[in-house]
């Protein structure tokens, strides 16, 4: 059990952590910056520490300064929380290396599942079914190739994409000859990594949300499941749990799918597997 954890992150998400710690009588540090100075999460915490200028890319992505608090409070751990540096294969690896506990998935589950192509590619590898789709895009030509291959409508999709960036319904040919080069700039200008991908659009699917916690050791478990559909812009806007219209025997076996896959990589936290229904047939 650590004696000290510090919560790289702010507001409402730093408060909930802080207040689990305190039930579990570990001592936090809260960091702020010049923005967040007069914030809950700061008197809340045992300690904190100053980070910053307002602008996050000089405080809460600042990850010199993150480690640096860490090492002057002795903390032995970092909670990430989520957004900033939680996703941060790098940082993650920076903690290990200064023997501070990251406490999240590992820098190369992050980076396995942090591109769609790959996370694609474990998931073939270990059964889990799929939309039809291809591997990274070479070019216009290949992409023409491989979306006649699936069959129309297709997405195309940005491998690093998030928050509905760099993704575009593409209906014919025509249009996915007038959409690469806008959402290969996009993906340029987003993602450090910009390479695209194809995968098969399907009209009134359901996303469904299986969350998951694994232990690093190969044990897995699911916490429910959850119903996102209900989305504007690709983003969501309601979650619904349990997840609504499912049989016992469709919510057995979208979990134990979900607990197959990140099994295969002994996945360790919190995570989420993201599954699409439709016909009543599932797939991730």
């Amino acid at each position: 059990m650590f004696k000290k954890v510090l919560i790289a992150n702010r507001g409402a998400i730093a408060c909930r952590v802080i207040r689990s710690l305190k039930k579990l009588g570990i001592q936090s540090v809260a960091v702020y910056s010049e923005a967040d100075r007069d914030s809950l999460h700061v008197s809340l915490a045992d300690e904190a520490i100053f980070i910053g200028d307002s602008a996050a890319q000089q405080s809460y992505l600042n990850i010199e300064k993150i480690l640096a608090a860490a090492q002057h409070t002795g903390a032995e751990a970092i909670h990430p929380g989520y957004g900033f540096l939680s996703e941060n294969a790098a940082f993650c690896d920076l903690c290990e290396q200064q023997g501070i506990a990251f406490i999240g998935p590992t820098s190369q589950q992050m980076r396995d599942f942090g591109l769609k192509h790959t996370a694609r590619a474990l998931a073939i590898q270990n059964n889990v079914p799929l939309l039809p789709g291809s591997q990274l895009l070479i070019d216009l030509d290949d992409a023409l190739i491989q979306a006649d291959q699936i069959g129309y409508p297709v997405m195309l999709k940005s491998t690093a994409g998030g928050g509905g960036i760099g993704m575009r319904l593409v209906w014919s040919e025509q249009e996915l000859k007038e959409a690469y080069q806008t959402v290969s700039y996009l993906a340029q200008a987003n993602f450090k990594d910009a390479g695209l991908y194809l995968e098969k659009f399907v009209e009134n699917a359901r996303h469904i949300e299986v969350q998951i916690f694994g232990d690093g050791q190969g044990h897995v478990i699911a916490l429910g499941e959850r119903d996102c559909s209900v989305q504007r812009r690709n983003q969501k806007v309601i979650e619904e749990t349990p997840a609504p219209h499912l049989n016992e025997e469709q919510r057995r076996y979208i979990q134990q799918v979900a607990i197959q896959l990140m099994q295969s990589v002994q996945y360790r936290s919190a995570g989420t597997v993201e599954v699409g229904i439709f016909n009543r047939s599932p797939f991730n």
